[in-house]
Order: C-alpha cells, then sequence, then structure tokens
C-alpha cells in the first residue's frame, strides 16, 4: 500500500474497524465490500468530494452513490466521521429496529445518503439520472462567470451491478449523452456471493464500457496516488468515467480476505481480532475511533461550510446581474408549483367522438410545458405512440443539455432509474413514457421510488385489451393490480380528456411518491361536464360521476378510464328498468383513499351494497370497493388478437353484462 502516510493508513483502518465491528455487533451483513474499498474512499470523500455534514442537502455538491448498496457501513462510516448526523450510537445500532443505519442505504432516513440503493444496478442507473439533471440545470442556468451549478455524481458499483442488466442499459445511454460528470469508482474485487466471478462474470469490462463510450482506467484499488490521479484524469474527460479499482474483498483478515466468506456475514470476535493485529490496529475495544483520525475526517465541516458560503455568495450576486434568471433557479431548485393551474390546464369540449387519453395527454402535457419549465422527459422509443414529445422544446443532447425531450430509447429499465435520479437531484420535474404492459421493465426504479417518496411520473399508455389487434403480449391484464399494490404510488386511469388533464396536475403536485398515468389507445368519449361531475373531482380520486334518478342510488357502477363509458350506457339502460342507479369515476384510488371517511362514504354510502366495479383488467383489489355482496367485472385471463370492439365482447366487458348483472343484484 505505497503513498499513504500514517495518518492517511489510520483514517482508512478506522473506516475497516469500524464497519468489522457493526457488521459483528448486529451479527448481520458485509464487512468484505467496506474493507476493500476502504482505500479508494477515503481519497474520493477526503480529496474530491464537494459536500458539506452541516447541510447535506446543498444543492451545488457532489452526488455520491453507493450502488453496492450491501456494503452500507463503508457509508455510515464516511457519514459518522466526516461529521453528519449519524452517531456513533447509530453505527452501533446497524440494522436495528428503529436506527438510521438499515441494511442498505434509504433515501429520507439517513442524512447524506443521496438515494435508496441495495438491488444491484439501481444506484448505477440513478446516478445517470442525477448527472443528466446537473447538465440540464448547468446549462439552463450557468453565465459568463457564473457556474452556478457545478458539481460531480460520483458512485462506487460492484460487480454485481455490472452483472445487472439495467447497467448495460444505463451506461449505454450516458455513454450516448457523454454525461462527463459521471464518475464511478468500480470495486473490481472479483468475489460475489457464490464465489470467484469466473463462474459467471467474464466480460472484459473495459471493452464494454469504452464501446459504451466511456473513459476507462484500471488502477491498484490500495495505492493512494492511482486512485487520485485517476479522479484527476476522469475530471478532464469528456465522456463518463470508470475507474476500475482492482481490490481485496475483506483486505485485512488473515484467513477471509479475498473469499467469499467475507462478502455477506459477520467475520467472527476471533477472525476481527486477528484482522485488526494484521492491521496493526492497537485499540481492543470495538468502535474506537482516535482522536487524530476523526479530527482529520471532521475537516470536512469546515471545507463545506467554506465551499457552500462561496456558492451562496455566487448566487446573491448571481442574482444581482441575472434576476430573471435567479428566480427562475430558485423555483427549479424548490419545485414551486404554478398558482394559476386555472389558466394552464386545458379545458376540453364535450365529444362523443372524443380522443384517446393519451392523445388528451399530449395536448396536456404541451400546455403544461410552456407554463412549467423545469418539465423534463420523453419515452423509451414510444414518442410517438406516448404522445410524450413537447413541441419546440429542444432534445436533450450533447450540445443542447437544456433540452427537454429525453429520447430514452428502448431501455426501460435506465429510464426508470433515471427519473429516480432526476427527481433526487433536484430542479428538474422528469416523466418518462412507455407501454402499460412494460411497467414490469420499470418496476424495480417504482418500488425504489415508492419506498423513498421520489416523485417520478410515469406515462404508461396503450393499458388495456382496448389496444386489439397487438395482441395478449401487449394487453396488459395484471398490471394494474401489480402497480397499486405498492405502497405511495398514486396510479390515475382517466376517463376522458379533463379527467386527464386533472391526473396530471395532481401527478405534478404529488411529491410523496411516484405518480403513473394509465391511459388508452382507442377513443374516448369527451364527457358533457353540465351534465355529469366535474373533472377537478379527479383531484379526490373518486367523484359521483351521474347521480341516480331519485337521488339515492338502489345500485352503484363504478369503473375507470375506458370503462366508464360502458358504465353510463348501462346506467341509463338500468334507469328504464326503473333501477336508480349511480355511476362512480374512481380514476386513483390511492388519492381516494386518503379522503376523510365522511367524503367517501358520501361518493359510497355504506348502506348502498348492491355495487359492481367495471374494469378491463384483472379483478384483483376491486373487491374491497364493491363489498362481499357486489359484482367485480374483469379480466383474469389474457387477452386475444383481434379489433378491440370484438376483444372487449370476447371476453364479457359489455353493457349487456353490466345490465344483466344490476338487475340480478336490484332484483
Amino acid at each position: 500500500m505505497s503513498n499513504v502516510s500514517n495518518l492517511d493508513q489510520q483514517c482508512v483502518n478506522t473506516i475497516r474497524t469500524l464497519s468489522m465491528d457493526a457488521v459483528q455487533a448486529a451479527n448481520s451483513g458485509h464487512p468484505g465490500m467496506p474493507m476493500g474499498m476502504a482505500d479508494a474512499a477515503y481519497v474520493l470523500w477526503t480529496k474530491f468530494l464537494k459536500h458539506n455534514p452541516e447541510n447535506p442537502r446543498w444543492f451545488d455538491r457532489d452526488r455520491f452513490i453507493l450502488s453496492a448498496g450491501h456494503g452500507s457501513m463503508l457509508l455510515y462510516s464516511l457519514l459518522h466521521l466526516t461529521g453528519y448526523e449519524v452517531s456513533l450510537n447509530e453505527i452501533k445500532n446497524f440494522r436495528q429496529l428503529g436506527s438510521i443505519t438499515p441494511g442498505h442505504p434509504e433515501f429520507g432516513m439517513t442524512p447524506g445518503v443521496e438515494t435508496t440503493t441495495g438491488p444491484l444496478g439501481q444506484g448505477f442507473g440513478t446516478g445517470v439520472g442525477m448527472a443528466m439533471a446537473e447538465l440540464f440545470m448547468a446549462e439552463t442556468f450557468n453565465k459568463d462567470n457564473f457556474n452556478l451549478v457545478d458539481h460531480y455524481t460520483y458512485g462506487i458499483v460492484s460487480d454485481g451491478d455490472l452483472m445487472e442488466g439495467i447497467s448495460h442499459e444505463s451506461a449505454s445511454l450516458a455513454g450516448h449523452l457523454k454525461l462527463d460528470k459521471l464518475i464511478y469508482l468500480y470495486d473490481s474485487n472479483q468475489i460475489s456471493i457464490d464465489g470467484s466471478t469466473d463462474l459467471s462474470f467474464t466480460d472484459d469490462t473495459r471493452k464494454r464500457f469504452e464501446a459504451y463510450g466511456w473513459d476507462v482506467q484500471r488502477v491498484d484499488g490500495h495505492d493512494h496516488k492511482q486512485i487520485e490521479e485517476a479522479i484527476l484524469k476522469a475530471q478532464k474527460t469528456d465522456t463518463p468515467s470508470l475507474i476500475e479499482c482492482i481490490t481485496t474483498i475483506g483486505f485485512g483478515s488473515p484467513n477471509k480476505e479475498g473469499t467469499a466468506d467475507s462478502h455477506g456475514a459477520p467475520l467472527g470476535e476471533e477472525e476481527i481480532k486477528l484482522t485488526k493485529e494484521k492491521l496493526g490496529w492497537n485499540h481492543t475495544e470495538p468502535f474506537f475511533i482516535p482522536e487524530d483520525v476523526k479530527k482529520e475526517f471532521r475537516k470536512a465541516v469546515q471545507k463545506g461550510n467554506k465551499h457552500e458560503d462561496e456558492w451562496k455568495n455566487l448566487l446573491t450576486d448571481y442574482e444581482k446581474v441575472h434576476p430573471v434568471d435567479g428566480v427562475g433557479f430558485k423555483t427549479f431548485v424548490g419545485r414551486e408549483m404554478p398558482e394559476n393551474w386555472d389558466e394552464i390546464l386545458p379545458e376540453f369540449a364535450a365529444d362523443e367522438k372524443g380522443m384517446a387519453s393519451r392523445k388528451a395527454s399530449g395536448a396536456v402535457l404541451n400546455e403544461l410545458a410552456d407554463h412549467i419549465f423545469n418539465l423534463v422527459g420523453g419515452s423509451a422509443d414510444l414518442t410517438g405512440s406516448n404522445n410524450t414529445e413537447m413541441s419546440g422544446k429542444g432534445i436533450f443532447q450533447k450540445g443542447n443539455y437544456k433540452g427537454r425531450n429525453v429520447h430514452y430509447g428502448v431501455r426501460e429499465h435506465a429510464m426508470g432509474a433515471a427519473l429516480n435520479g432526476m427527481a433526487l437531484h433536484g430542479g428538474v420535474i422528469p416523466f418518462g413514457g412507455t407501454f402499460l404492459v412494460f411497467s414490469d421493465y420499470s418496476k424495480p426504479a417504482i418500488r425504489i421510488a415508492a419506498l423513498s417518496k421520489i416523485p417520478s411520473i410515469y406515462v404508461f399508455t396503450h393499458d388495456s385489451i382496448g389496444l386489439g389487434e397487438d395482441g395478449p403480449t401487449h394487453q396488459p391484464i395484471e398490471h394494474l393490480a401489480a402497480i397499486r399494490a405498492t405502497p405511495n404510488v398514486a396510479v390515475f386511469r382517466p376517463a376522458d380528456a379533463n379527467e386527464t388533464a386533472y391526473s396530471w396536475k395532481a401527478a405534478i403536485e404529488n411529491a410523496e411518491g411516484p405518480s403513473l398515468l394509465v391511459l388508452t389507445r382507442q377513443s374516448l368519449p369527451t364527457l358533457d361536464r353540465s351534465v355529469y361531475g366535474k373533472a377537478s373531482g379527479t383531484e379526490k380520486g373518486g367523484y359521483i360521476l351521474k347521480e341516480a334518478s331519485t337521488g339515492k342510488p338502489s345500485l352503484i357502477l363504478m369503473a375507470t378510464g375506458s370503462e366508464i363509458g360502458l358504465t353510463l350506457e348501462a346506467a341509463e339502460k338500468l334507469e328504464e328498468k326503473n333501477i336508480s342507479t349511480r355511476v362512480v369515476s374512481l380514476p386513483c384510488w390511492e388519492l381516494f383513499e386518503k379522503q376523510d371517511q365522511s367524503y367517501r362514504d358520501e361518493v359510497l354510502p355504506v348502506d348502498v351494497r348492491n355495487r359492481i366495479s367495471v374494469e378491463a383488467a384483472a379483478t384483483f383489489g376491486w373487491h374491497k370497493w364493491v363489498g362481499s355482496e357486489g359484482v367485480v367485472i374483469g379480466i383474469d385471463r389474457f387477452g386475444e388478437s383481434a379489433p378491440f370492439e370484438q376483444v372487449y365482447e370476447h371476453l364479457g366487458i359489455t353493457v349487456k353484462r353490466i345490465v344483466e348483472e344490476g338487475v340480478k343484484l336490484a332484483g
């Protein structure tokens, strides 16, 4: 281990011993990776990382992502040592109930954790989104002598991260976009859970990443000078950078270093004792931090405050010279919403022919884009099908990073993670589109967004058997149930153009998790709102669309999206049979559940037990709305390839069936 002073060595070994001791105390965790990457992480955090432990959310900080989230004790050790509000007691309570040091890093729980990681590859893709947001903000606001946005996205990635498919998509996208502020340190220790990576992973990583357009270097991951020089070189490239750090997992452990035994289990008390002896660590008590080590690490506080103070002064001067852009910058960073929604949201006139909700979404999006200048997004090579193009807003690419239309290519995994990264970075309101059936490809990123309450927005079109001839491979059935089952996700399935407009409004205002707009391929009538309930009811998740003729219903029909039209037609026929029928639109279950009980009882009176739900999707979940005596009309099988009208008829999603079931219930 050359070029390392005694104090540097003590600092690195403090990271190692804290990690070993915490895993041992928890009797659970992954000591090997923190021990192996302690040198590289120390160099990055003390010589390069621009951050302020006393203000973890300072905007122009560098972002650091531990994509290999199983090595969380590496990050927690660094956070504690450099002065974040992560106490030594929290380190001692690693992986314990109520601690802020969970088994894998979680955004919003631990100060200094930039994103939730653990599912391998997600951090890799999230960092790509952060780098995209940095470049968008920099090109939008930086002026001569005013580099208001000027920071890097760093990450530590593992063999496992690079095996995951999402890393391939994300690396390809990053290379294509030439994200030159993205620098990843690759912990190349040749060990995974099963043993040597030779068992399953013999890629030529250098050639792979060079083919993607990355700058690639290889260094001894325990040589501080090599690591420092590599990072300096990476900062000067005009491409993303991968620095392969050849490391020894479990470094210092006499019997377990370089083996899978150190990956995911405590070393054991005796092995820890031997390891500390080998490292020259002369402190027998666990969790010991030498005073000179603490003093050295805590220099980060003074340096961080200095960086932030300089930036604040720069911002003050910027606002004087560029007052309009200064206001815009604060609006972007503060995620401030428009106050004049009534003027912004388009209002669609009643039209029996109507339009597909995906087309309505495109119209709404373009109105919003003219007023919300940090709305940035695109689709996974389905721009025309998803209607996600913002006219005249430019394409995000090298040479025009302030372009707002992103072409993700056929990379749904990468797109989902990038949306999370952009939203977490701040300054950007990101959205991404694909077909609903391919939400499966974005599901891991949606789950991370839900867990971390990240306000990513998805535009999922071609939402049902209504897409017709493309057949069952493209006709989503189980997807609505799956995404609704995920906590903190708001799923909108609007019934017409005006519900679509309010769904967009609610999605943009939702800062508590991801919002998913589920839209049709086929046209839907635009309802006459002078006859039916106001579309603003969408913001409550559910509302009375058509009241029963007698005021008090004896039957309630409820639906979402394209099936609302069927229920309205069925209601008329049921009323002709003297069955007093109310129609309820439930475009967003999650918002409806958040309303107070009195409102929900007003819409769905508890004493009206004759209820029918209609949705061209799996019936799972609907019984909580219809109750034990109600009827759920849906599809619990895969679809068919045919014109959509024939598919609806074939699968029993018809007015006739609704009426028949209604008569049975009311009779």
